[in-house]
């Protein structure tokens, strides 16, 4: 019975963003199974992160084990987890998305960014509360408002640029870019907040302050690149709506 609520726990989380990212794609919403897919390629991105993780951490960019000072905290957040795994949710996207021809709107990208990094964040979220099952309840509530909606907003802002650099010639070497930066950036000072907390508690109360007006910053950020992708699918929709008539009545 606990096994099943350490499962319940990890995953409605996850669940209930990943309908939150469904219900956004409002005109011309991606299949199920087209999803379902892309969240289980986000899965095994987790081992294909370990590939890059461990050779940084061999040739001593970050340490093994936990950080005692900020600089460590701000090199295991970069080299231990924001580049690592945001390079291979990049990866298994561009392996995901590179033939598929589902793929035909600017929102599709964000759609398609956030299962995959949802997918990551399902496996991590779990193999978390696995480990410390003895407190999986309040562990899983503080990753359920942070953790878990941070792997969401960092998959918005990866799917922004990924459909950016697809759709619109202008700026497409420096959208390509974005496409790894921008979430690495995200997902980096995410982390680096959060370990200088665990080294610096007479600063606990303040950086906790500064990590929670970061979050809704960056949730904000992400909210605000759907509506851009959605205006951008809408116009393209009515503009090529308008073609298809003016075609139409010439041909009468």
């Amino acid at each position: 019975m606990k096994s099943l609520m350490i499962i319940f726990t990890a995953l409605l989380p996850v669940a209930i963003l990943v309908g939150y990212i469904y219900r956004k794609d409002k005109y011309k919403p991606e299949p199920t199974g087209q999803l379902i897919k892309a969240f289980f390629w986000g899965v095994l991105s987790v081992f294909v992160s370990f590939g890059v993780s461990v050779p940084l951490q061999q040739i001593g960019l970050f340490p093994a084990g936990d950080a005692t000072t900020i600089g460590e905290s701000i090199r295991i957040a970069f080299f231990g987890a924001a580049i690592p795994e945001e390079l291979a949710k990049l990866f298994v996207l561009w392996l995901f998305l590179r033939r598929n021809s589902h793929f035909d709107e600017k929102m599709d990208g964000i759609v398609y960014a956030v299962c995959v990094s949802l997918g990551f964040a399902a496996l991590e979220n779990l193999s978390y509360l696995i480990s410390d099952a003895d407190s999986f309840l309040s562990i899983g509530i503080a990753r359920a408002l942070t953790a878990v909606p941070g792997h969401c907003c960092f998959g918005i802002i990866m799917g922004y640029y990924y459909s950016l650099a697809k759709f619109c010639p202008k700026g497409r070497r420096r959208n390509k870019v974005l496409t790894y930066v921008a979430p690495v950036v995200a997902h980096g000072l995410y982390d680096s907040i959060l370990f200088v907390i665990s080294v610096t508690p007479v600063a606990a109360g303040l950086l906790m302050i500064v990590f929670l007006v970061f979050c809704y910053k960056m949730w904000k950020y992400a909210g605000q690149r759907i509506k851009e992708h959605l205006a951008r699918d809408f116009f393209d929709a009515e503009v090529g709506a308008d073609e298809l008539n003016k075609e139409v009545q010439e041909s009468n």
